[in-house]
């Protein structure tokens, strides 16, 4: 791979199956970006993926970790409930941010990592990488330049009972170790609750991303024969209508995907596993010429898409396009709504509710 002469030199804490899967990949293939560190507590871990990642230092402390000034960023992939106290911990510190999604588990905590982000003025990113997909890029760039006022928009994701058939393919082989730290008790163990942060956040995102600021939600939710349904009501600021529709799993293949009417045109969109590297299927319709376009979106490593944009912010000042610090506290806002919509069936605004999942 070719590299750029000038680097961000990045340490990644964990060595769990997200940085496996994904993140030590995409830093070794962005163009502008090194490998510098990785850190976990679980010796065994740590060592074998240091040796297989060829990472020039490896820490068991993250506190360590941070102290060393050859490192500027981090990208943070562990578990949900660590998320904010070790990002807290990075910003004190004086690194620039990447952690996974969601944000956090809680709207409170989410608040005192964005007044921390802003006294900072440090880059901060939340790791929702449909954003770099080239197919929900293109469908992005025509919402807001072509498609004119919103009328509607909806949106699913569809997890598949044969999901992991699939990505145990897909994926490289990973490597555990009885010394990895787990947050206490058994945060999967709530499927509700753990399906809405875990998947749910990606689809909060897209519809934030392509539809626009969110105001308010109205939410039901059914169990029935293995899997969960939340159907939720969408009030845009802008006022179009809006339809959300989580479902997991489903009896057929996985699937995210998007309809926008507009004024001037429509857009359809369906994305696949990430771990395929493959564009999202889009078509965007305008009435202006009467013409479909599609974009075919050759390089779609979202995971490394994701990180090059977070180095060029850092490293030129280019303008973050990845989720910011407000976008995560905002759509861990409409995850809550969602929640405590589904108890009561009520409209529930986002600015007035507090609390987790």
């Amino acid at each position: 791979m070719n590299k750029d002469a000038r680097l961000l030199r990045l340490g990644i804490l964990g060595c769990g199956p997200i940085a496996q899967i994904a993140h030590f990949d995409a830093a070794k293939k962005a163009h502008n970006v090194e490998l510098t560190a990785i850190c976990d507590l679980a010796d065994d871990l740590r060592e074998r993926m240091a040796a297989m990642h060829q990472a020039r230092f490896a820490y068991r402390d993250f506190d360590e970790m941070l102290a060393d000034n050859r490192i500027e960023a981090v990208l943070i992939g562990v578990a949900d409930q660590f998320h904010v106290p070790l990002a807290l911990k990075a910003i004190r510190a004086g690194k620039h941010v990447l952690v996974e999604k969601p944000l956090g588990v809680a709207i409170e905590e989410c608040e005192e990592l964005r007044r921390r982000v802003h006294e900072s003025k440090l880059t901060f990113q939340i790791g929702n990488n449909r954003r770099f997909d080239p197919g929900v890029a293109f469908a992005r760039k025509f919402v807001q330049e072509e498609i004119g006022q919103l009328l509607s928009f909806s949106a699913w994701y569809w997890d598949s009972v044969y999901r992991y058939t699939m990505t145990d393919n897909l994926q490289p082989v990973r490597e555990t170790s009885s010394d990895a730290v787990k947050p206490e008790g058994n945060p999967k163990a709530d499927k509700r609750r753990y399906f809405l942060l875990t998947h749910g956040s990606h689809l909060v995102d897209t519809a934030r991303w392509l539809g626009g600021e969110i105001v308010s939600v109205r939410a039901r939710v059914l169990e029935r024969n293995g899997a969960l349904c939340w159907y939720v009501d969408v009030e845009f600021a802008h006022g179009a209508l809006g339809h959300l529709d989580l479902t997991i799993p489903v009896r057929g293949d996985f699937e995210e995907g998007f309809h926008v009417q507009g004024e001037h045109g429509s857009v359809k969109g369906r994305a696949f596993l990430s771990w395929h590297h493959k564009s999202g299927e889009v078509e965007c319709f305008s009435a202006r010429d009467r013409e479909y376009r599609r974009p075919l979106g050759e390089d779609a490593h979202a995971y490394k898409l994701q990180l090059e944009s977070f180095a060029e912010t850092i490293l030129d000042g280019a303008p973050q396009r990845g989720a910011s610090i407000d976008d995560g506290v905002q759509a861990m806002r409409a995850l809550v709504a969602i929640a405590r919509s589904t108890e009561t069936r009520d409209w529930v605004r986002l600015a007035e509710v507090k609390g987790a999942v």
